[in-house]
């Protein structure tokens, strides 16, 4: 009996998100990211109101978003950028898997998160 084909697995792409409070700090965060080939692409997204709890108080801070697409094998070195290059005590970095994705987009995502 032969086996049944198996599907090629796709590279285990995540979303990671950070939150900066000027534009041109995302500006500089994406490209930073991008051109150190940590992430594939980077999309910014603003102005978000940002409510949270920081040393005993509550704080509304107006922020912008900045969404990396890499790979799980990229992860480690983007957190390290990002802790890195942001100016913040404790910056927000997310990150979540990608279930499901064209696997073009996904392999490209693999292919410009390589380090070269």
């Amino acid at each position: 009996m032969s086996e049944a084909p198996t599907a090629p697995t796709a590279p285990t792409v995540l979303t990671v998100l950070t939150t900066t409070d000027s534009a041109d700090k995302a500006q500089a965060l994406a490209r930073g990211a991008v051109e150190a080939r940590l992430a594939a692409c980077a999309q910014i997204s603003a102005p978000v109101v940002s409510v949270y709890r920081w040393q005993d108080a509550v704080e509304t801070a107006q922020e912008w978003q900045v969404l990396f697409k890499t790979t799980q094998a990229r992860y480690d070195a983007l957190e390290a950028h990002l802790v890195a290059a942001h100016d913040y005590d404790t910056p927000e970095i997310i990150a979540t898997p990608v279930v499901r994705g064209s696997a073009a987009y996904l392999a490209w995502v693999d292919a410009e998160s390589t380090a070269r």
